[in-house]
């Protein structure tokens, strides 16, 4: 049994360190049946230069915004607000990446391969990506928590939520502009933890509820001090996961239902943590492309490696950004840096375009000294 939304069934960065909430006050932020092949390098490596990430400059699409507001029977009604981004026709001599709130939409390309987010992170990564030809639903209104709480939960759903909403119910205006069937996800911090959740992966009950209060040795090396994940769903658990509801925690295995959907091809969930709610168990069945993007040496989460090496799926990718720390994503340069490697590997996977799997490759990421493949330490 698989529990998985659809329209046929039916940064956020948790911490308790002064210094970062300080900084984070002042930022504003056809089915997946198969495994797409490994994406590997097309192009011979070059070594006199680093190569150009010319997917960090905006691509030849304006960007439109409009944002709509549902309520999800299903969950008590509840409301969740959502931004679509979408190719837009502009104005000529207008900044292309620069989103316009109820543009007309540009028809050309239809139809346009789905992005999923919070919208906190569309903010900073749908204008780049918009502009090289893809469209996006980012779910207003969730953001960090503190300590692990429902929010785990429900912030997964609403992304599910708007998948369904723009695939059953197109946006009076942008009706055919978006392929639902051909769907990404991607998020930062939190927002990494959804994407997570999203690729398939399953919460472990009885891995999670060993840890607390006394966590093993694999998860007590990650925990730094700054983390959200703490054992206030186990003090009561009973509650947590009636929150979850049956359709998610009935298992004959013992792990929760995935939270995630057959429409999502391939997921980037960048700076996450989850290890310790998903586990070694949890993670070995996600079964879609997954890129991992991370600072090299991130002050809160230490776990992206030991994530990487338990995903499941064959075609996985870790880069990290030598030198950077969690907070790299309040850089404009990074931001574009990453962005480029997120068209690269959406463009890849669901625009179907062979040549972007260089732009993504090790190969690539060999020629820049400030990034590195799979795991590094500056230390």
């Amino acid at each position: 049994m698989e529990f998985i939304r659809s329209a046929r069934y039916a940064c956020v960065i948790p911490v308790r360190c002064a210094t970062v909430l300080t900084m984070l006050a002042l930022a504003a932020c056809g089915p997946a049946t198969t495994t797409m092949p490994q994406a590997t390098a097309t192009m011979p490596q070059v070594t006199q230069e680093p190569a150009p990430l010319p997917l960090s400059e905006p691509g030849p699409y304006h960007v439109g915004k409009r944002t709509f507001a549902f309520e999800d029977a299903s969950r008590g009604n509840r409301r969740v607000s959502i931004t679509v981004w979408y190719p837009a026709l502009g104005s000529e001599g207008s900044a292309s990446s620069a989103p316009t709130s109820d543009a007309a939409p540009d028809l050309s390309g239809i139809p346009y391969p789905l992005i999923l987010s919070s919208t906190k992170v569309a903010r900073i990564f749908a204008p780049y990506l918009i502009s090289h030809g893809f469209a996006w639903a980012s779910v207003d209104r969730i953001d960090t928590y503190y300590h692990m709480n429902e929010q785990m939960i429900e912030q997964p759903l609403d992304i599910l939520f708007a998948l369904d909403q723009v695939a059953s119910n197109p946006p009076e205006g942008l009706e055919g502009m978006i392929d639902a069937e051909r769907a990404g996800a991607i998020g930062y911090s939190f927002d990494g933890y959804n994407t997570l959740a999203l690729s398939g992966a399953r919460i472990d009950p009885e891995y999670y509820l060993a840890q607390c209060p006394t966590p093993d040795a694999t998860t007590e090396a990650i925990l730094l001090g700054l983390s959200a994940f703490d054992c206030a769903p186990a003090r009561a658990w009973d509650e947590f996961a009636a929150h979850a509801g049956e359709a998610i925690t009935a298992s004959e295995d013992g792990m929760w239902q995935p939270m995630t959907d057959e429409r999502i091809r391939a997921v980037m969930p960048l700076a996450g943590e989850g290890w310790w709610l998903f586990g070694e168990r949890g993670l070995a069945v996600v079964d879609r492309p997954t890129l991992i993007i991370v600072g090299a040496e991130d002050e809160l989460y230490s776990e992206n490696t030991l994530i990487f090496e338990h995903l499941g799926t064959p075609d996985k990718a870790l880069i990290s950004f030598v030198g950077r720390g969690h907070m790299m994503v309040y850089e404009s340069k990074v931001i574009a840096r990453m962005a480029h490697f997120a068209a690269a590997f959406f463009g890849y996977h669901l625009q179907e375009r062979e040549d972007l799997a260089w732009y993504f490759s090790e190969d690539f990421v060999a020629q820049h000294d400030d990034l590195a493949w799979g795991a590094h330490t500056d230390k």
